[in-house]
C-alpha cells in the first residue's frame, strides 16, 4: 500500500472515530440532557459530590468539554462556588478514562451487534428516547469499527523504516511527543480519540511503551486546552474553571514526565500489554491529579478569583449577559442561558409597566421618552435571544428541548409585543393626557392602577411558568385573562351609558376606554404563556379551562 493510500485510510478512520464519539455525545444529550444537567446542578454543593457527578456525567457524555460548558452555566455570575466547579472538572477528567479502559480490551467483535441493535432501535423505536439510545449504540459501534480499521492500517506501516526512524527521532525528545499528542487532542476536541490513537500505535509496535506514556500526558494536556480557548475573549471570570483545570494538568504532567521510566517498570509488572499500559496510565494519572488537588481546591479558587476578577457589567442594558456562544452545541446549557436572558426582558417590561402606571397620575412628559428608550433596550434583547436560539445545534435537541426552545421564543415574542403596546399605544395616550391637561376621575384611576398591579403580578406568574413549569401559575394566568375581559366590558358599558344619558363623557371617558383596551391586550400576551403547559396536560380546552 502506498504512503498516500495509507494517509487517506488513516484520515478516514480517525474521522470515523470522531464521528462515532459525536454520535454518542449528541445521542446521550438528546436522551438525557436535561436529567444530566439536573444531576450536575444538584451535585454542585460539596467537593466529593461534585467530583462524583463529574465522573458520572462525563462517562456517559464522553466529553469533558461538554461537562465544562454545563459547569460554566452554573458558575456564571457567581451563582455557584468555584470550588465544587473545579471538583467537577477533576471528576470529568477521571470520567474520560473509563470509556478508554473499556475500549482498551479486544471488543472488536461487538461493533456489528451495536450497529445492528442501534439501527433497529433508531428505525423502529416508538419514543424519541429509544431512537436517541439507538443513536448512542450506533456511535459506539462506529468507534469500535474505527479502532479495528485503525489497527489494521497501522499494522501495514509498522515495518516502515522511514516511519520508525522518524518516531525514533521524536521519541528521544519527550517534549515533542507531548506537544504532538496535545495538538491532536486539541484538534479532535477529545482526549478519548487521542488515547485510542495512541493505544493503536502502541499495540502495533509503532511507538515504544515509554513514548506511549509520554503521549498520554500530552493527550491530557491537549484536552484541557479546549474549554480554556473556548472561554477566552469575554468576562475573565469565565475562564477561572478552565484555567484551574489546565493548571492542574500542567502540574501533573511536569511531575509525571521525569518519572515515566519507574512508573512504566512498576505498571508492566501487572499488565505488560502496550495498549493496556497506556490506558492504565491514563487512569492512574487522572486519579492521582484529582487526589492531589481536591483538598487544596479552596486555596486554588482564591488564587483564580484574584487573578481573574469579574468584569464589570456593561452599562448598556441592551447588551446580553448570558448568551454564551460556546454553549450552542450543548442545548440544555444554551436553553438555560436563553431563559435567563428572557428574565432580563421580564425585568425590562416590568419597569415599563410601572412607568406607565405612574404616567396616568403624574405629568412628567420626560418619562414618556424614557419608556420609549426602554422599549429599544427590550427590542435589542429580543433580537439577540432570537438569533441565539436559531444558532443552537438543532440536531442535538431532544423532543422536550425542542418544545422548551419553542416556549422560550414564544415568551420572548410576547414580551416584545407587550413592549410595543406600552411604547406605541399607552405612552401615546399618556402623552395626550399630559399635553391636554386631562385628569382621570378617581374611580377610573383606581381601575387602571388595579389593572397595572394585576399585570405586574401576572408577569411574574408567567416567568414562573416558563422557568419552573408551574401548573398553578398557568391556570391563574388563563383564568385572569377572562376577568380582564369582563373588566373591559364593564368600562365599555359605563362609557355607553354616559353617552345614552346625554351626559358629556368628555375626552377622559374615551381615554379610559383606550387605556383599558390596551391593558387587556397586554394581559392576553402575558396569559398566553400558560396555554402551552395546560394544553400538554389536558387542562385546557379549546375555549376555556376544564373544571
Amino acid at each position: 500500500m502506498s504512503v498516500t493510500s495509507v494517509v487517506i485510510h488513516l484520515l478516514g478512520e480517525i474521522a470515523l472515530l470522531l464521528w462515532g464519539i459525536n454520535m454518542v455525545n449528541s445521542g446521550v444529550q438528546r436522551a438525557f440532557g436535561s436529567d444530566l444537567r439536573w444531576i450536575l446542578g444538584m451535585a454542585l454543593r460539596t467537593r466529593l459530590q461534585a467530583f462524583l457527578a463529574g465522573v458520572g456525567v462525563t462517562t456517559v457524555l464522553q466529553s469533558s468539554t461538554a461537562t465544562a460548558l454545563m459547569v460554566a452555566s452554573f458558575t456564571a455570575g457567581g451563582a455557584v462556588d468555584i470550588v465544587p466547579a473545579l471538583a467537577v472538572m477533576l471528576g470529568a477528567n477521571v470520567g474520560t478514562t473509563l470509556i478508554v479502559q473499556v475500549l482498551s480490551f479486544d471488543v472488536s467483535l461487538i461493533f456489528p451487534v451495536l450497529v445492528f441493535v442501534g439501527y433497529t432501535a433508531f428505525r423502529r423505536g416508538k419514543t424519541s428516547r429509544t431512537k436517541d439510545l439507538g443513536r448512542v449504540a450506533i456511535g459506539l459501534g462506529l468507534m469500535l469499527l474505527s479502532l479495528h480499521l485503525l489497527s489494521a492500517t497501522i499494522h501495514l506501516i509498522e515495518d516502515s523504516v522511514v516511519l520508525k526512524e522518524l518516531l525514533s527521532a521524536i521519541a528521544s525528545d519527550p517534549l515533542i511527543l507531548v506537544l504532538l499528542s496535545a495538538f491532536f487532542a486539541w484538534v479532535a476536541h477529545s482526549s478519548v480519540a487521542a488515547m485510542l490513537l495512541i493505544m493503536s500505535l502502541a499495540s502495533a509496535g509503532v511507538i515504544a511503551p515509554p513514548a506511549a506514556l509520554v503521549m498520554v500526558l500530552g493527550a491530557n494536556l491537549g484536552s484541557a486546552l479546549n474549554p480554556f480557548l473556548e472561554a477566552m475573549g469575554g468576562d475573565p471570570a469565565k475562564i477561572r474553571v478552565p484555567v484551574g483545570n489546565l493548571a492542574t494538568r500542567i502540574v501533573g504532567c511536569a511531575v509525571a514526565l521525569p518519572l515515566i521510566d519507574p512508573i512504566l517498570s512498576a505498571m508492566a509488572l501487572f499488565d505488560p500489554n502496550p495498549a493496556r499500559l497506556a490506558a492504565n496510565f491514563h487512569t492512574i494519572f487522572n486519579v492521582a491529579v484529582a487526589a492531589f488537588f481536591i483538598l487544596p481546591l479552596p486555596w486554588i479558587a482564591k488564587l483564580l478569583v484574584k487573578a481573574f476578577p469579574e468584569k464589570l457589567q456593561a452599562s448598556d442594558p441592551g447588551v446580553p449577559q448570558y448568551l454564551d456562544k460556546d454553549a450552542l452545541d450543548t442545548p440544555s446549557v444554551a436553553l438555560s442561558n436563553a431563559a435567563r436572558e428572557v428574565l432580563r426582558m421580564v425585568d425590562t417590561v416590568e419597569s415599563m409597566l410601572r412607568s406607565s402606571q405612574d404616567l396616568f397620575r403624574e405629568d412628567d412628559i420626560s418619562r414618556v421618552d424614557q419608556v420609549s428608550r426602554t422599549d429599544d433596550v427590550l427590542d435589542r434583547l429580543f433580537s439577540a435571544i432570537r438569533r441565539y436560539l436559531s444558532s443552537i445545534n438543532h440536531e442535538a435537541l431532544s423532543e422536550d428541548e425542542a418544545k422548551r426552545l419553542s416556549d422560550i421564543l414564544a415568551f420572548a415574542i410576547n414580551l416584545e409585543h407587550v413592549g410595543d403596546i406600552i411604547d406605541k399605544n399607552l405612552m401615546e395616550l399618556a402623552a395626550k393626557r399630559i399635553k391636554n391637561h386631562l385628569r382621570l376621575p378617581k374611580d377610573s384611576l383606581e381601575d387602571i392602577t388595579n389593572m397595572h398591579a394585576k399585570l405586574l403580578e401576572h408577569l411574574q406568574l408567567a416567568a414562573s411558568v416558563l422557568m419552573f413549569q408551574d401548573h398553578g401559575s398557568a391556570r391563574r394566568l388563563v383564568a385572569e385573562k377572562e376577568r380582564f375581559r369582563d373588566l373591559e366590558r364593564a368600562v365599555a358599558q359605563k362609557h355607553l351609558e354616559q353617552l345614552r344619558s346625554g351626559r358629556n363623557a368628555g375626552d377622559t371617558s374615551a381615554l379610559q376606554l383606550d387605556i383599558v383596551r390596551d391593558l387587556k391586550r397586554i394581559e392576553a400576551h402575558i396569559a398566553s404563556t400558560g396555554h402551552s403547559l395546560l394544553e400538554q396536560s389536558g387542562e385546557l380546552k379549546p375555549s376555556r379551562l376544564t373544571s
